[in-house]
């Protein structure tokens, strides 16, 4: 018996592909002067192939683990190994990489599918088999891989970088910790009893809780330097301070309170809140008061 159709979409991991996507997307539509739809629509499918075939990875490398925490046990490799066929797995993995590199060096350059490729093999490879049972450092390494879907989106336009896409690359290559190790507090016994050493089982909640807060602090002290270098306009600066300071509000309370699971599980929720205000001041800035498309 194989995996059913429902099962394979969800070794792709669509809301994480999602999130990967609208990403590149808006990195590509802050450097463009003009937006057109097929472009859009090939990045986009692009980077959600991309993403895909990281996904399946994960899934088929973690399914030990996956079958012994609550939140994934319910995952088609862990739920039931003997439904699947580990080359078919692999071979799907592959076909999706390629896929989507295939398709941004078709539709725009080689240097935007080298993006791509990297992010892929960053999460697929460097985080999920070298980096996520051996060190703390796994995400910090390892979430770089959403930078490159930044830089993706970007040289897309202009296979030349230049300073804004850096920025936001840099930004949320800080705001992937952030993010992730909030989860982590929320889920700290289940990464324990599986043996993962995320930072909260190696120094504690309290520790972590400072590190977040430094952390946040300084994402977002770069995410001022668009406007700084005047890259982005008041738009942007008004938006970076206000989803700023609401994420830094929420990290300076879990910060007198580590050990209280839902005030992680709140900023966990605040860092998407983050994410998503900061590409909506992007493009609100971009485009006032030209318009869009």
């Amino acid at each position: 018996m194989s995996l059913t159709w429902t099962q394979y979409i969800e070794l792709c991991k669509p809301k994480i592909g999602l999130m990967i996507a609208l990403t590149a997307v808006v990195s590509h539509m802050a450097v463009a002067d003009q937006y057109h739809a097929p472009a859009i629509l090939a990045l986009t499918l692009a980077m959600l192939c991309g993403s895909a075939g990281s996904a399946v990875v994960n899934h088929f490398w973690d399914r030990d683990i996956d079958r012994r925490m609550p939140r994934t046990a319910c995952r088609p490799l862990a739920a039931d190994e003997s439904n699947s066929n580990p080359a078919r797995i692999l071979w799907l993995a592959l076909f999706l990489t390629v896929a989507g590199v295939s398709l941004l060096t078709w539709f725009f350059n080689p240097v935007a599918a080298l993006h791509l490729a990297l992010g892929t093999f960053l999460y697929g490879v460097v985080y999920t088999i070298w980096l996520k049972r051996r060190t703390w450092l796994n995400i910090v390494i390892g979430g770089s891989a959403g930078s490159f879907a930044v830089l993706a989106g970007a040289t897309s336009v202009h296979p030349e970088l230049y300073t804004l896409p850096i920025i936001m690359a840099v930004v949320l290559f800080l705001w992937t910790p952030s993010h992730f190790w909030s989860l982590a507090i929320y889920l700290k016994e289940e990464y324990r009893l599986v043996g993962v050493p995320m930072l909260p089982v190696v120094v504690g909640e309290a520790r972590t809780a400072q590190v977040i807060f430094a952390n946040t602090l300084l994402m977002v002290g770069v995410s001022l330097l668009p406007w700084f270098m005047h890259e982005l306009g008041a738009i942007y600066l008004v938006g970076a301070l206000l989803f700023g300071i609401d994420f830094l509000r929420l990290n300076h309370a879990l910060l007198k309170d580590p050990n209280n699971r839902p005030l992680a599980w709140k900023n966990f929720m605040a860092s998407m809140r983050y994410l998503g205000g900061m590409f909506i001041a992007i493009l609100a800035d971009k485009n006032w008061p030209t318009g869009g498309f």
